[in-house]
């Protein structure tokens, strides 16, 4: 199904960007799973804009859950949750239904769509319909943090500034994950918000990397060729609007190392074992080893900017000039930080339940 991710424990995403609602269906949950929507409206704002540095669009994004949790719980049933939209402008999407935006999808999907596609702040291709997948991705991650599995996203760097690296990673899990601009080091957040005020300033936008790291997740998980962990991440990573490269463990530095320095030696310690280090970022062979999973994701300026740019005229097929309106945002990486969360929960809750059974989770 062309909207619709995960073999045993499955999300399917609906609606578009201006549409009445949008939303998900969280399919092959166990019966018994605590639900807690306290919990989905925290991750929720950590979606939403923040001040100065995003959009000015305002949606309340409160979360309906409409079947599948009966008393807190989740009955084994599809879980149906949706999120209407609210502060809609389509007026300023008026010129875009035949000027193609460069960046977006606008062109592409009129190829494949044929010019039935709903054009309106991008339709289904739009960053919005992510709000369905931190939703449904919220009940993941707490069914994950029963098990002792937690994830977290920093921001490593953004507008040429970095952040510095994971240390004590569950502390700085359980740090940055009471964030709303998610970095290790303050000073460094700082100068990257400033960068990204620049921007919004200069009617342009900023990008950068994510790094995400996973504890307390399981060895033997995975398969040896086409669902390898990282094949499996890697698909859904790529799905994430504006996502444009992600690399496991050391990723490409790898390329550049000898074989002495880039394999993870083993040692064991009351039973357990461990390696020395974690170049490979938890996956060996597809399947993970029991040490933290690691990788980091590219994320593209917004591409909708306030500067003229060129572009189609698709009805004419002439060059012409385009200059966006509306409200857009300068830098989106510090709001998709969650939805990395999110769908790396949905994940590894699919592969757990095909590792495990069903039932596991709720155990």
């Amino acid at each position: 199904m062309k909207n619709t991710f995960g073999s045993s424990v499955a999300v399917t995403i609906f609606g578009e960007s201006h549409g009445n609602m949008i939303g998900a269906v969280l399919d092959g949950l166990a019966s018994g799973i605590d639900v807690d929507e306290n919990f989905i409206a925290s991750q929720m704002e950590l979606r939403k804009s923040v001040g100065a540095l995003s959009t000015a669009r305002r949606e309340a994004d409160e979360v309906k859950i409409v079947s599948g949790v009966f008393n807190g719980k989740t009955t084994g049933t599809p879980i149906t949750l949706i999120i209407e939209n609210k502060d809609t402008r389509s007026k300023d999407y008026g010129e875009l239904a035949y000027k193609a935006r460069p960046g977006h999808a606008d062109y592409t999907a009129q190829m494949k769509y044929h010019g039935f596609q709903d054009f309106r702040g991008g339709g289904h291709f739009s960053g919005r319909i992510t709000a369905g997948l931190v939703a449904s991705g919220a009940i993941a991650i707490k069914a994950l943090r029963k098990k002792g599995i937690y994830i977290g996203t920093h921001i490593l760097s953004c507008a040429g500034i970095r952040d510095r690296d994971f240390s004590d990673i569950a502390e700085d899990i359980n740090r940055i994950n009471n964030l709303d601009f998610a970095v290790l080091d303050e000073n460094s957040g700082q100068a990257m918000t400033e960068k990204i005020a620049d921007a919004r300033r200069d009617g342009d936008s900023v990008g950068g990397r994510l790094e995400t790291a996973v504890i307390g997740f399981p060895s033997g998980v995975g398969e040896p060729w086409f669902d390898t962990i990282e094949g499996v991440l890697a698909h859904i990573l790529f799905s994430v609007p504006a996502v444009k490269g992600v690399e496991f463990g050391d990723g490409f530095e790898l390329a550049e190392k000898y074989g002495s320095t880039a394999n993870d030696a083993y040692f064991s310690e009351n039973g357990n074992v461990y390696t020395k280090t974690n170049h490979s970022g938890g996956i060996l062979g597809g399947i993970t080893n029991g040490m933290p999973i690691v990788f980091r994701t590219a994320i593209k300026p917004t591409p909708s900017i306030y500067k003229e740019q060129d572009t189609i005229d698709l009805n004419t097929m002439q060059e012409t000039k385009l200059q966006i309106k509306g409200r857009h945002d300068p830098a989106i990486i510090h709001r998709a930080r969650v939805v990395i969360d999110s769908v790396t929960a949905l994940v590894l809750c699919d592969q757990l339940a095909l590792r495990y059974g069903t039932d596991w989770l709720a155990e």
